[in-house]
């Protein structure tokens, strides 16, 4: 018999069919946690359908660190005077106050649901923050991390790095068919894709210095650095010509 979690067993991260009810203006995300120390705690991600962009509760009060003017991305484009407020920073106020006194090497139960399907495991709060804080993050707002923002269409929590490459390359294939449609030129050759994520690493290294200034344990700053990690991989991939791998995958496809 398995853990019993929330009233179902935890099958060491494997997803399972999600019947619940769905609003179609809506996708929620909900990440339900259980500490080793016995607390509950529930973060939902509401994102817009079908643009997938986040629905954030206003707050009466944002802590400093949050300001954009903050330890500011080098490359963002945002200007205080009509965004006072870092998107990204904003959207993860709330995980980050929760577990800021928490190290990354934690084991932490976790049930994450979504309209489609649930995944359910027993991980690393680093690894279990990577996939809430990157949701977060690329649906925030953030005009250089929106780039990703349709990764949350098909939010895929404690993927591996090929699955990862895999669905970064799909999405980004995908936008360079929607540009050829509308008659704008596409890039097939995946050239432009390595600079978006020069840009994304840009982010990452500022929204740590960002958090740093909390003095937080390294739980948050781990799952950030992680983000990166699967960032260097695909640049990596993609710079050095590495798809040969996948080309078994498509073996039906590439026959004459």
């Amino acid at each position: 018999m398995g853990f019993v979690f929330y009233g179902l067993p935890l099958d060491g991260g494997r997803g399972r069919g999600y019947t619940g009810a769905v609003d179609e203006a809506i996708k929620t995300l909900t990440y339900r946690f259980r500490l080793k120390d016995g607390r509950e705690k529930e973060f939902k991600v509401v994102l817009e359908r079908p643009s997938m962009r986040q629905g954030l509760p206003a707050r009466a009060e944002y802590p400093a660190w949050t300001k954009l003017e903050f330890q500011q991305c080098p490359n963002c484009p945002l200007k205080p005077a009509d965004s006072p407020r870092c998107p990204a920073a904003v959207s993860l106020v709330d995980v980050v106050e929760f577990f800021k006194e928490l190290p990354s090497y934690e084991v932490v139960e976790v049930r994450i649901t979504s309209d489609e399907r649930e995944y359910s495991g027993t991980k690393s709060l680093q690894a279990v923050l990577n996939a809430l804080m990157g949701v977060h993050m690329a649906t925030s707002g953030c005009p250089i991390l929106d780039r990703l923002r349709p990764m949350a269409f098909t939010h895929l929590p404690f993927s591996t790095m090929d699955e990862t490459l895999y669905r970064v390359i799909a999405m980004y294939l995908v936008s360079q068919f929607l540009r050829h449609r509308r008659g704008k030129a596409a890039d097939w050759d995946l050239k432009k894709l390595v600079g978006i994520y020069e840009a994304i690493y840009a982010v990452n290294v500022a929204f740590v210095k960002r958090l740093q200034s909390i003095n937080p344990q390294d739980a948050s700053l781990n799952a950030v650095a992680s983000l990166d990690c699967f960032g260097a991989f695909t640049r990596f991939s993609l710079s050095k010509d590495s798809l040969e791998q996948m080309e078994a995958l498509f073996a039906a496809y590439l026959a004459d």
